[in-house]
């Protein structure tokens, strides 16, 4: 690092979400190319060479980015349809519409996902997709493309389904791909944009959508895939009670037994949304590691339940934050997912013991990094890891009277985010975006979603 230019910020608030909870009431941080070299108390060490900037930061929070772990961009342009369906109504409503999406729509779904995520404070994000309808273009080059563009650190979890309406399914027949098909496109998509190395900026997940729309076959054969790639593995799993009743009626057992029979549990498998858990379900993800997709937002937008999360940290299971698609959960924010993660907790069996702030900002950041397999790299602030942070402006009418700033940050209204470093480059200054004009996405977005509309309702 001794070469690297270096970035200052100073005076600031910060919460480290290393191993012991560090927190300064006043730090500074130092970042050397695309690394921290430097996190502690006061001001920053004198005689540092090679800085080309300095920031006071005097009123803010310093965190580690933000780390989404699941999340369907293309769902982008299907916001606000369905708004009173459970689950299995809203997919039965809504894969008509899925079914129609072209490269160009997904592209600018994928824009329009990342740069509100990004001007929120995340700075590593995933994205589950999983329709490919025939002919419908390079969808993963696509979503890959913007995030890149975007400056964000990002997992496509390269999604499938075999299993259409004529097998049981949800989707429409042309919606899906034959087994071999699905598994020779998520080959070919790790090993064309799959970066295994410390600074990665793109990875990729293999990522069979849910027990009820693949086949047994696509599932185990996807596992053994990833596993002989060397990538990690993600899925839906005990969403809803509806899919606890599928399960017991086509499997003769429930989704959790389901998943280890396919070897489906692991330390390199996260599950979104985990609901429905019993004792022993949280044992099994505990004892082989496997990580939990927590969506707080979507899962009370579909009426999905209350995921047991307290339960599942007390049994050590890996447990990060997901934003879910923006068709069940419209903001597509995942720092708003902090406050709704500590609330929703605490109507469960725990109460007010359920989640406090600190846990709740952990679970954004350090579990999502663990759930993502990146907790070497990023997900705390700690020398040698990879620039990743995020200044909150604490000091206006929206928190300036809350002392504790990581209360602030969770319990109070959406901060500001006042500048965003990813791989030590800034990608958000005052809440706007640097890399992407911010209007000019909403205007694609618009429009794509728009002509989506036409041609569903053409049939």
């Amino acid at each position: 690092m001794a070469a690297a230019q270096r970035i200052v910020i100073e005076n600031c608030a910060i919460a480290t979400v290393d191993a012991d909870d560090t927190e300064y009431a006043s730090g500074h941080v130092v970042l050397a190319g695309n690394r921290i070299e430097s996190v502690g108390a006061g001001k920053a060490p004198e005689g540092l060479e090679n800085v080309v900037r300095r920031i006071d930061a005097s009123g803010h929070l310093v965190t580690p980015g933000l780390i989404n772990t699941h999340h369907h961009f293309y769902q982008w342009i299907t916001r606000g349809l369905a708004t009173d369906h459970n689950l299995f109504d809203w997919l039965v409503a809504l894969y008509p519409v899925w079914a129609r999406i072209d490269e160009p729509m997904v592209r600018a779904a994928a824009r329009g996902s990342l740069a509100m995520m990004a001007r929120g404070g995340v700075t590593t994000a995933m994205d589950h997709h999983y329709v490919f309808p025939q002919g419908s273009g390079d969808l993963s080059g696509a979503i890959i493309g913007a995030a890149r563009d975007m400056g964000v650190r990002f997992t496509l979890a390269r999604g499938s389904m075999d299993r259409s309406e004529k097998d049981g399914g949800l989707p429409p027949d042309f919606a899906v791909e034959t087994l071999d098909g699905a598994l020779a496109a998520t080959e070919d998509t790790v090993r064309r944009h799959h970066d295994s190395s410390f600074d990665a900026m793109t990875q990729v997940a293999v990522a069979p959508c849910s027990p009820f729309s693949v086949s047994t076959e696509l599932m185990r054969d996807g596992a053994q895939l990833a596993r002989r790639l060397g990538v990690r593995l993600h899925t839906h799993g005990s969403e809803t009670v509806e899919e606890e009743k599928f399960c017991h009626e086509l499997f003769g057992m429930g989704p959790t037994d389901y998943f280890e029979s396919t070897g489906w549990l692991g330390e390199d498998v996260w599950m979104a949304h985990c609901v429905h858990m019993n004792d022993s379900d949280i044992a099994a993800f505990a004892r082989t590691r496997t990580g939990v997709a927590h969506c707080p937002s979507s899962n009370a937008r579909l009426a999905a339940g209350i995921a047991r999360v307290p339960d599942m940290l007390a049994a050590g299971v890996p447990v990060g934050l997901g934003v879910d698609g923006t068709a069940s959960n419209e903001s597509g924010e995942l720092h708003t997912e902090l406050r709704n993660a500590l609330l929703i907790n605490r109507l469960g069996a725990h109460k007010e013991a359920a989640l406090n702030a600190r846990q709740a900002l952990r679970l954004g950041t350090y579990g999502g990094a663990q759930v993502l397999g990146r907790a070497a790299e990023t997900g705390s602030l700690e020398p040698g890891k990879l620039a990743d942070l995020v200044l909150w402006k604490l000091d206006t009418l929206a928190h300036a009277s809350i002392a504790d700033p990581v209360t602030a940050l969770v319990f109070g209204a959406a901060a500001p985010v006042t500048a965003s470093f990813v791989d030590g480059r800034q990608i958000v200054e005052d809440g706007r975006l640097l890399t992407a004009d911010e209007d000019a996405v909403a205007r694609s977005t618009r429009d794509e979603a728009q002509r989506l509309a036409r041609i569903a309702a053409q049939g």
